[in-house]
């Protein structure tokens, strides 16, 4: 049976697997990491109480503004504001005092200019009274003009916070790759979000809205992730599977 908690809750991992303890709960997947106890939220962010720190990754503000300057493919003109809403509400449930968005924050440099005054409004509303780190990623490099903190990666204890896994760094915590899995259930196909954990790094799945996702069975994750790689669902209830190989 599952024990049912919220993400202030604490939690106590209580059995092993190939590559860590970890517990389901029904707001999220609960795991430990490193000597970390996170959890995997079903909104994509991931949650380390004992830093009260709320970790998102690959926002891509301002993806519907850079598609209709550039030409591209049409996108629902809330795609910020269903992101910043997503935050806030994340935000409020956990009380975190210090929040890394792990790159990708912005679909392009010029993004931070588009953004329309009530959502620049609403940004620094949210980093107010919190220690807000951009890191940067391929989409958004080096500092913009938007408050907070800017950085290349992050170190806080065993972790390290960057954009783009590498092979030889351990402890990592990235994004960039928007992992998604394909599944047969009775239902049919679906596809859902999901994070990617083994004993070396977890990879966090994008945040914003309308933002896509790679299959697992692309080779970049066949070489980055190692045996027992677990892939965590987003959704309702997070839940964990094996990761197809």
């Amino acid at each position: 049976m599952t024990q049912s908690i919220g993400p202030r809750a604490p939690h106590r991992p209580t059995h092993n697997t190939s590559h860590s303890t970890s517990q389901s709960t029904a707001t999220g997947f609960a795991f430990t990491f490193t000597g970390a106890e996170l959890i995997a939220l079903g909104s994509g962010a991931l949650w380390w109480q004992a830093e009260s720190l709320l970790c998102v990754s690959d926002l891509h503000l301002g993806k519907s503004m850079r598609f209709a300057r550039t030409g591209g493919a049409s996108l629902p003109p809330y795609q910020t504001q269903a992101t910043l809403l997503k935050l806030e509400t994340d935000l409020e449930a956990t009380g975190a005092t210090t929040v890394v968005c792990l790159g990708d924050s912005f679909d392009d440099r010029r993004a931070v200019g588009e953004l329309a005054e009530q959502d620049r409004v609403w940004i620094t509303r949210l980093q107010a009274g919190r220690r807000w780190i951009w890191i940067e990623g391929n989409h958004d490099p080096g500092p913009l003009d938007i408050g907070g903190t800017h950085r290349a990666n992050l170190s806080c204890g065993a972790l390290f916070f960057h954009h783009v896994a590498a092979l030889e760094q351990s402890g990592e915590i990235s994004g960039h790759y928007h992992p998604k899995i394909h599944l047969k259930t009775a239902a049919g196909r679906v596809s859902r979000s999901c994070f990617l954990h083994d004993t070396a790094r977890v990879i966090l799945p994008a945040y914003g809205a309308y933002t896509g996702g790679l299959d697992l069975g692309h080779s970049i994750f066949q070489t980055l992730m190692g045996p027992g790689t677990l892939a965590i669902l987003t959704g309702k209830t997070p839940r964990p599977v094996p990761m197809p190989r």
